[in-house]
């Protein structure tokens, strides 16, 4: 397993044992990571428990239909803030993360591979942060999903208290 993916692991536990003691409930809704990010944190121990589910919205059209995704760039702030927004409310969850971006090997809404917006929504207040990162779209992915679990792990403690 390589080591980033080994990190994203450690943090799903984590993440696990936080929402087990608190009753914490999470969502996430992805692009570029086409269903990684919900089968690290499914793989987590209890998941059933706290992972209430995932939206992968490949497509533009989900995005905006299912999510509420504005018009315009899907690679952009807007449109990981209402991922992440729109499937907090669609499953109910206390905390989800909104990931979309260009994954390579080509660019998408003109942004380069390795551009990725992420958001956290909690209790209608969301954050997003851009990350940009290297390597192949393989590696890309894998640190994507690393830093969105990292990112809900960070939410999880700061609503722990």
């Amino acid at each position: 397993m390589p080591a980033v993916l080994g990190r994203a692991h450690d943090r799903a536990e984590e993440l696990a044992a936080i929402a087990d003691r608190t009753g914490m409930q999470v969502a996430v809704a992805e692009s570029l990571t086409s269903g990684q990010l919900a089968a690290a944190l499914g793989a987590a121990s209890n998941s059933g428990e706290w992972f209430r589910g995932a939206v992968v919205a490949y497509s533009r059209e989900v995005k905006h239909r299912v999510l509420g995704v504005p018009e315009g760039p899907v690679v952009s702030e807007p449109a990981a803030r209402a991922m992440a927004e729109g499937v907090r409310t669609l499953f109910d969850a206390t905390l989800a993360v909104g990931v979309t971006g260009a994954g390579g090997p080509d660019p998408q809404d003109g942004q380069e591979p390795g551009s990725v917006w992420f958001a956290v929504a909690v209790a209608g207040r969301v954050t997003a942060t851009f990350r940009a990162f290297d390597g192949e779209p393989a590696e890309i992915l894998d640190q994507v999903v690393d830093h969105a679990v990292e990112l809900l792990l960070d939410a999880a403690r700061e609503l722990r208290g």
